[in-house]
């Protein structure tokens, strides 16, 4: 069973579309997906358990069952080994070859996500923490910015 979001919101997917000036609902989902795998790679994983749980809301009502998944699944990786490792792994903070600064955020994002020539990267980045912020208590929102590093951070709080 979902729960059926807010008539006064907009369905998670379509609300990062416009607000990105992504062309396509997919591209919507898999750069999500991106900006959600950075964002817990910067967290410890108790962190992140904790913003999933709240984001168990449903993406987005449609025919097609590809588009037909709870928030929460765009939280989680796609990929089982990635998945697995961001479990296991520290967060990727503090001195070292890892550590992701805002430029190296971004740059995964627009990299990993095949993000459209067309689109700002850091408007697309906005548009997802915008509908992300929907979803979340104002005590996960403190907690998520406490994570995100400098301009990354300005973007989540202007979101």
């Amino acid at each position: 069973m979902t729960t059926s979001i807010p008539e006064k919101s907009i369905p998670f997917l379509e609300k990062v579309k416009a607000e990105s000036g992504l062309a396509d609902i997919y591209d919507a989902r898999d750069i999500t997906e991106v900006v959600f795998r950075v964002m817990r790679d910067l967290m410890t994983t108790e962190a992140a358990d904790r913003v999933e749980a709240e984001l168990h809301e449903p993406a987005e009502e449609s025919e097609d069952k590809s588009l037909q998944m709870e928030i929460a699944d765009l939280w989680h990786d796609t990929n089982p080994l990635v998945s697995f490792l961001s479990r296991v792994r520290p967060p990727w903070q503090g001195p070292g070859i890892f550590k992701i600064d805002s430029d190296r955020f971004l740059f995964r994002v627009a990299n990993e996500g095949g993000m459209p020539p067309n689109v700002e990267r850091e408007q697309v980045v906005k548009a997802v923490f915008s509908a992300t912020k929907d979803e979340l208590s104002a005590e996960r929102i403190v907690e998520i910015a406490s994570w995100l590093p400098d301009k990354v951070r300005q973007l989540w709080d202007e979101a």
